[in-house]
């Protein structure tokens, strides 16, 4: 099972939009030592629909020897033509990946039994675990918890990422499903709340810039330690509100710049986070800074 502090790992680039190498390397390495569960590659967040396939594979293959089963290595993967995606799906065998982060087709907006039938079919093709991915606000398509549940009777199919930021929706789908399918956040600013509720975890996007005290957050809430795990979160909310003050990932990699760890790279047609909304991104930067500390005083 999936659990606690996965990250939607940024794609690293330098200013002319190229691939950022040692960028790459420096961030696995981050999470490596953070206390973070899982990486997913070419998610959201890594820019997959501005990646070619060729950058994509390079970036799986590169994280998979720089983790070396020290750390579960995920593909995101996603289109919306089922053929196309069941393609690519199989042209992953070979990469070893642990799982398939698959998002719901955007753009065409199937019916619940075009949703099932889609992800079936790319299961199918599937040589590595799939975690379905629901994210309405960007696929314009919300899959319903009928549907996972449905789908959770697949075999190749073992969790989902549900950005739906509304714990009634997490409640939702815990009661549908077995107890083994993981159900991991897509909404920071709900996650600590959906894993006291009984999900798993969290595939974060603040965990990129604040890796081991979103690990922290995780590890309290899963254990259902609720005063510890809301008291960690609370320096954390400014920075779930705030890297969403632009589309996703520009807030993030902005952070990631102003914290030396990558790169001024982003890629057409999404653009470098506008001078206004720097200064609230830093200040939710400094705000968070005491978290660790915060945690490391509780467990000592």
């Amino acid at each position: 099972m999936f659990s606690g502090s996965l990250v939607a790992l940024v794609t690293p680039m330098l200013e002319d939009g190229a691939l950022d190498l040692e960028a790459w390397d420096r961030l696995l390495d981050l999470h490596l030592r953070s206390g973070t569960a899982a990486v997913v590659v070419g998610g959201s967040t890594g820019e997959s629909v501005s990646l070619t396939d060729a950058e994509h594979d390079w970036l799986l293959a590169q994280a998979r020897r720089r983790c070396a089963g020290r750390m579960p290595v995920i593909a995101g993967v996603g289109g919306s033509s089922t053929a196309a995606v069941a393609r690519r799906v199989q042209s992953l065998a070979d990469s070893k990946v642990d799982a398939l982060l698959v998002v719901t087709p955007a753009y065409n907006r199937p019916t619940q039994e075009g949703l099932f039938r889609h992800f079936a079919a790319v299961a199918d093709a599937a040589r590595a675990p799939v975690l379905l991915y629901n994210v309405p606000s960007r696929t314009a398509v919300d899959l319903l918890p009928g549907t996972v549940a449905r789908l959770a009777e697949l075999r190749a199919i073992v969790g989902i990422k549900e950005a739906v930021g509304d714990l009634d929706r997490i409640r939702a789908l815990l009661a549908v499903l077995p107890a083994q399918f993981s159900v991991l956040s897509g909404d920071d600013a709900t996650a600590c709340e959906s894993v006291l509720n009984g999900a798993h975890g969290v595939i974060s996007v603040t965990a990129n810039v604040r890796p081991a005290e979103v690990a922290a957050v995780m590890a309290a809430a899963g254990r259902g330690d609720r005063d510890v795990a809301l008291a960690l979160d609370a320096p954390l909310m400014s920075l779930h509100r705030d890297l969403s003050v632009e589309p996703n990932p520009i807030p993030v990699k902005w952070a990631l710049a102003e914290m030396k760890l990558i790169n001024p790279g982003i890629r057409l047609p999404l653009t470098w986070l506008s001078a206004a909304a720097q200064t609230r991104v830093r200040s939710a930067l400094h705000a968070a800074e005491p978290v660790l500390a915060q945690s490391r005083a509780r467990s000592a």
